[in-house]
């Protein structure tokens, strides 16, 4: 038999697997020794004033409300420092317009975690759509006990703004991850891992149920079930009137799946390959493929976005129309209907265009796609949304109609806007559609934003890629090396980064000041705030899947080797130095920036690395790891072990390199990617004598480390006074 390298590499010996009981006796002492540890250096004078500055951010009762429509009513969810768990609540349309609308509070997070003794986070409702002219009444609320992914569903009344009691038939889902869809108003469709369901191998649902009021879940007649080595089964009902469906979703992996759809109590297959993404509505079938789709001697690109008629597709027909297709510059985000007309959200070199398509007009262009009209809404380094605000609603109370649409602009210094519009088809019977919006609601501004300047740059990557990078900065930036600078980015998942307002950014960044020269007052010109910069790298989904697949598995080094290449950029074009410049990302992000601290140490003066993924060699086995083998590819595989390891910080720790100085942040209730390797990472370098290690893990907040908003505040201090000490003060 023939030795392979992959054979005869020795397995990594891990000193630190006691640190994977996540609620150990002994594992919590040592979180709370290091925890006491970081807030000893961080927690000073300077950090009390920040975290003040950003809750007081977090907590501004001026910031914009955002709402979701359902019936005649506008609803919110809301958290503020009389309300650290949040309100939620609704108004009316009218109310809504005005500066200080009345508000009717249908839940007191905060009381009833008083009320219960549990810390409950609200994960949002999902209404049962109600009989012609009835008002939306019964709501499944989604709380959880801690902010991680596992949920408890309640059946809520929001006329009696109380919960339906589970001893009168209401529903009651015990804590556990999975998802619920309303069948009727007495039946569920549940996939749940509670009461002894099984579980996938990624920790999610393996079955689904239909749940009737009153029964036990325990009992429930089984509806779908996918492989254990699949990652979650779901199901939903479509309850749109005259379009009722039931649908099944069977997730072998991330970018994998197969869709059914429920024909006289039998699952149908929607005939598609497993990685094009599949979405009805009404008479509608809409499909992406993340990889070229070759059908009926067509080839239809990855990233296009595709039509045909659902009972014509389900009974053979492949005559497809396209609606989009993607070009070297251009992708499809997302995508939504009002009754009449169809959104997309585009991104053309990372600042968003929006098109508006019209079904019932054929455009003058082959392929028998639909017409359609640019929407003038867009400024250049911008990310601009536009959805329906209620596709079934044709004569609403607050005057509105189904061809309503929001849209939500944003940019690095433009403060959120709301505007509602109305989409109408030209009068002349040409092509195109008309569009009308106006500003409902702004965000305030918490920074002087006028004061700074965005612009987009594009460094180029180790095989001539371009990669285009935003640099937020003060308008006189010097250009001489000394900027304390601030670099993100992600790089996974078709997640793409673009333009956004944060106040905290700016007021915990680009407006801290501190001198960089000996003896210099506050009045000199080398006494400066701070440069934020994030990166478009491949991995995410700037410009469509061929960028994320550009850095799956084998391919990841290129992720790395793009953020390097913009890291090395701002130090040519001398925004920055090595000293200077500082990168922070989560989750996946956290690994990108761990492999920043292990592959590249001599571009960074400081790493901020949040609820990580870093022992590589364990990740599918903790937590719902085993979920993400499609992004990174499975080390129980000798072969594919080979290039993990490649971008694995915990083992690629080395003696006698200078690291960045490092901050390694986390959650013990994160249930997602989990706080373990978070903790083994920094355990080994706190034993390898590297100095300049910190380590922080929050208690409660799940994967988004944080619960409420002054734990946010706090969470996000830590990271922005960490780095500035590092880069701009120094953290002796």
């Amino acid at each position: 038999m023939t030795t392979t390298a992959a054979d005869s590499a020795p397995e990594p010996v891990d000193e630190n697997v006691w640190l994977e009981e996540i609620y150990g006796e002994e594992q919590l002492a040592w979180v709370k020794e290091q925890n006491s540890r970081t807030e000893d250096l961080l927690e000073d004078a300077d950090y009390a004033g920040l975290e003040g500055s950003i809750l007081e951010v977090l907590d501004s009762t001026d910031r914009l409300a955002m709402v979701g429509k359902r019936g005649d009513w506008y609803y919110n969810f809301w958290k503020d420092r009389h309300n650290p768990k949040g309100l939620w609540r609704r108004t009316t349309w009218e109310s809504y317009c005005t500066d200080s609308p009345e508000w009717d509070v249908l839940l007191d997070v905060d009381e009833l975690a008083a009320a219960e003794g549990q810390e409950w986070v609200f994960h949002g409702a999902t209404f049962l759509r109600p009989g012609a002219g009835e008002p939306y009444r019964l709501a499944l609320l989604a709380l959880s006990p801690d902010g991680g992914d596992a949920n408890r569903y309640r059946e809520f009344d929001v006329e009696s703004r109380s919960f339906v009691d589970p001893a009168r038939g209401g529903f009651d889902l015990p804590t556990a991850k999975g998802n619920v869809s309303w069948l009727d108003a007495d039946t569920l469709l549940v996939a749940s891992t509670a009461d002894g369901l099984p579980k996938t191998a990624s920790s999610y649902a393996r079955t689904a149920v239909t749940l009737k009021r009153g029964a036990e879940l325990a009992g429930a007649p089984l509806l779908f079930e996918v492989p254990e080595h699949h990652m979650m089964a779901v199901v939903a009902h479509d309850s749109t009137p005259g379009f009722e469906r039931t649908f099944a979703v069977d997730y072998i992996d991330f970018f994998n799946r197969r869709n059914l759809v429920l024909r006289d109590g039998e699952w149908v297959q929607i005939d598609v390959p497993t990685d094009v993404n599949v979405s009805a509505h009404r008479e509608w079938l809409l499909f992406r493929p993340q990889q070229d789709w070759a059908i009926d001697g067509t080839t239809y690109p990855a990233g296009s976005l595709l039509a045909c008629g659902f009972e014509d597709y389900l009974a053979g027909a492949r005559e497809l129309a396209v609606l989009f297709a993607p070009d070297a510059r251009t992708s499809l985000q997302s995508w939504s209907w009002t009754r009449n007309f169809l959104l997309l959200n585009l991104l053309k070199d990372v600042s968003s265009e929006i098109r508006v398509l019209d079904p019932s007009r054929p455009s003058d262009g082959p392929g028998g796609a639909w017409a359609a009209t640019l929407l003038d809404a867009c400024p250049p380094l911008h990310d601009v949304n536009a959805y329906a605000v209620d596709d079934e609603d044709a004569e609403a109370s607050d005057g509105g109609a189904g061809d309503d649409f929001w849209l939500v602009a944003t940019g690095f210094t433009t403060p959120t806007t709301l505007m509602r519009g109305t989409l109408e088809r030209t009068s002349d019977g040409t092509p195109g559609v008309v569009s009308r919006h106006a500003v409902v609601k702004a965000s305030p501004s918490f920074f002087a934003d006028a004061d700074y300047e965005v612009q987009q740059h594009f460094a180029v990557s180790e095989d001539g890629t371009r990669v285009p990078y935003f640099q937020v900065a003060p308008r006189n930036l010097a250009l001489d090396g000394q900027n304390p600078t601030q670099l993100s980015g992600y790089g996974g998942f078709e997640v793409s980064r673009t333009p956004a307002y944060s106040g905290t950014v700016g007021r915990a960044w680009l407006e801290r000041r501190t001198s960089l020269s000996a003896g210099a007052d506050g009045d000199d010109p080398h006494s400066r705030g701070g440069v934020y910069v994030v990166a478009n790298i491949r991995g995410g989904g700037e410009y469509g899947p061929a960028w994320h697949r550009a850095a799956l598995q084998e391919n990841r080094h290129k992720a790395y080797q793009d953020f390097a290449a913009v890291a090395r950029d701002l130090i040519s074009r001398g925004v920055t130095s090595r000293e200077r410049l500082g990168c922070v990302g989560g989750s996946n992000g956290g690994l990108l920036v761990g492999n920043m601290l292990t592959r590249y140490p001599e571009l960074f003066g400081a790493v901020s690395c949040g609820v990580p993924l870093l022992d590589m060699r364990g990740y599918t086995r903790l937590s719902a790891g085993h979920s993400w083998i499609a992004e990174y590819g499975d080390p129980d595989v000798p072969e594919q072990w080979e290039y993990i390891r490649t971008f694995s910080p915990y083992h690629l720790l080395k003696d006698g390199v200078e690291y960045p100085e490092t901050f390694i942040w986390t959650a013990t209730s994160d249930d997602r990617v989990g706080p373990v390797q978070a903790r083994k990472m920094a355990a080994r370098m706190l034993a390898m004598g590297i100095p300049n290690v910190w380590f922080h893990e929050a208690l409660e907040g799940g994967h988004a480390g944080a619960s409420d908003n002054r734990q946010a505040a706090a969470l996000q201090a830590r990271s922005q006074h960490f780095l500035w000490k590092a880069l701009a003060g120094g953290l002796a």
